[in-house]
Order: structure tokens, then C-alpha cells, then sequence
């Protein structure tokens, strides 16, 4: 007779809670494997990531190829568009040298972060619907140092190209933001300094496509939505950077009329979880 089915008996006879206990303590160890095998690869990633001069925020990554493709069938979907046109899109950018040169240039030259290297993960879907909604008026709230501004410019560049010409217009508090829309990605628009609200009330022109990326707190979002309502034209579309933290586009959508998707992101071999777009149509 084995000493475990000696024991076997004797434990039976303790209090239930005293069994889950034992019970929590023999399968510790796979548990805990289990969940390993989840969290280690992304804390291996970051101890990397950690040793490199690698930017601090906004963090730069491309999308997993799954996580890819679901974004491009999701914006196929909304748009009506066909798949190969909103792929090709995304590859346009992902294959515009010029413009990652420029960037990259940037970043050397600032010294932000010598180990930068330009990804653009979910501002793909950005160009992508820039390039297909050709918009006469592009707004962005929060630029930063304006990579996502260089992306829009950019889309709007090649719409221009193709007789679909249409002005960029970002928000920003900080004077020292949004350095990058310089040289040719500056002739699509520019920037206006200030707070983003009292900027948004002002503002003049009918707003085909709006991006939120500036203060993220939530009402603060919300606030900002409100405050373009009566601006979008008919048909206009709005991107929320911001979705994957707060409800407040999904908020705002539901009150409004317009329908509300979400695409989470699933950064390719980086430790940072990823955000997503809310999208309002």
C-alpha cells in the first residue's frame, strides 16, 4: 500500500477548507506555468525593450499579421470598401520610404531615442480611412511630436495627388508640439495652438473626419465630441484614440445616432499590450 493512499483516509476527514487548501497547493505549480507561459514572453520583451534608448510614450510597434487583417476587413466592412483596396492602402503606407525618412530623421536628430525605430500599428487603419473617405477637412486633437500627423498628411498628400485635395488641421496644447509636420507634409495644413475645446469652438469649417487624440480623460473626451457635433458633415467619420480606457465615443455615438465599432490591437513582438480605434459612423 502506497504512502499516498495511507494519507488518502486521514485527509478526507479534514474540514473542508482545510482540503481546498491542500488542493490550491498541489496544482500551485501548474497553475502558475500555465500563466507563465502568458505574462513571461511580454516581461522577456520588456526587459529588452528597457536596455534600448526606445521612446517613452506612443510607443512604436507594427501590428501582428492576424491583427492586421482583422483591421483591414473591419474597415472594408464600415467603408463598403473592397479588401485588396484597403490593404493596398495600408501597404502604401507601410512602403512610403520618404516619409519613414523623415521621421527617422527627426527622431536622430532631436535625440529623443537613438534606438527609435517608426512603426505605425493602428494609424494604419488612420490612413487607410483618410485615403478612402478623401476628406476636405481632417481635424486631429493631440499631435505630440506629430507622428500621426505626418500619416494624415500624408494620406492627404497622395488624395491630392489623385485631384481629392483636402486641408489637415491638428490641436495641441504644448507650443513645442508637432514638430514633425514640417516640409512637404506642412503644405496640407498646420497646427493650431491652444486648447483643444476653445480651439474646436471656434472652428469654422464642416469636418469630414475627425481624430481624438489629446487630453484623455474621459469627459474631457466626451466634451470634444460634443463640441463638433453641429461641424461634421453628413457622413463624416470619427476615430478615438482613446476607446480601448474610456467609453466616451461609444457614449457619444449611441446618443447621437451614429453606430460605434472598436478594434483592439495586437502589437507583433512588443511587450506593450496595445490600444485600439473606436470608430463612429
Amino acid at each position: 500500500m502506497s504512502f499516498q493512499s495511507l494519507l488518502l483516509p486521514l485527509v478526507r476527514r479534514l474540514p473542508g477548507p482545510v482540503r481546498k487548501k491542500l488542493r490550491i497547493i498541489k496544482g500551485y505549480r501548474h497553475r502558475r506555468s500555465i500563466a507563465l507561459a502568458y505574462a513571461l514572453p511580454a516581461v522577456r520583451m520588456a526587459k529588452d525593450w528597457a536596455m534600448k534608448e526606445k521612446e517613452l510614450s506612443n510607443f512604436y510597434y507594427d501590428l501582428a499579421p492576424g491583427n492586421r487583417d482583422h483591421l483591414v476587413q473591419l474597415i472594408a466592412t464600415i467603408t463598403g470598401t473592397p479588401y485588396e483596396v484597403v490593404s493596398n492602402y495600408m501597404t502604401e503606407l507601410e512602403n512610403d520610404h520618404a516619409l519613414k525618412a523623415h521621421l527617422t530623421q527627426y527622431m536622430k536628430a532631436s535625440r529623443y531615442g537613438d534606438d527609435i525605430e517608426i512603426a505605425y500599428g493602428r494609424r494604419l487603419g488612420w490612413y487607410a480611412i483618410a485615403r478612402i473617405k478623401k476628406p476636405n477637412v481632417l481635424v486631429e486633437t493631440g499631435v505630440d511630436h506629430g507622428v500621426g500627423s505626418c500619416v494624415l498628411a500624408s494620406a492627404l498628400l497622395r488624395n491630392a495627388a489623385e485631384g481629392s485635395p483636402g486641408t489637415y488641421y491638428g490641436t495641441e496644447i504644448r507650443p513645442e508640439a508637432g514638430a514633425l509636420l514640417a516640409g512637404e507634409y506642412a503644405t496640407t495644413g498646420r497646427i493650431l495652438y491652444g486648447d483643444s475645446i476653445e480651439t474646436l469652438k471656434s472652428f469654422d469649417e464642416p469636418i469630414e473626419m475627425f481624430v481624438n487624440d489629446s487630453d484623455h480623460s474621459g469627459e474631457y473626451e466626451y466634451r470634444e465630441y460634443q463640441t463638433i457635433a453641429g461641424k461634421l458633415t453628413l457622413g463624416a467619420i470619427i476615430l478615438g484614440d482613446n476607446a480601448h480606457v474610456t467609453d466616451s465615443l461609444s457614449r457619444f455615438s449611441r446618443e447621437s445616432g451614429r453606430k460605434f465599432v472598436f478594434f483592439a490591437e495586437k502589437p507583433l513582438d512588443h511587450w506593450y499590450p496595445g490600444a485600439g480605434i473606436g470608430i463612429s459612423y
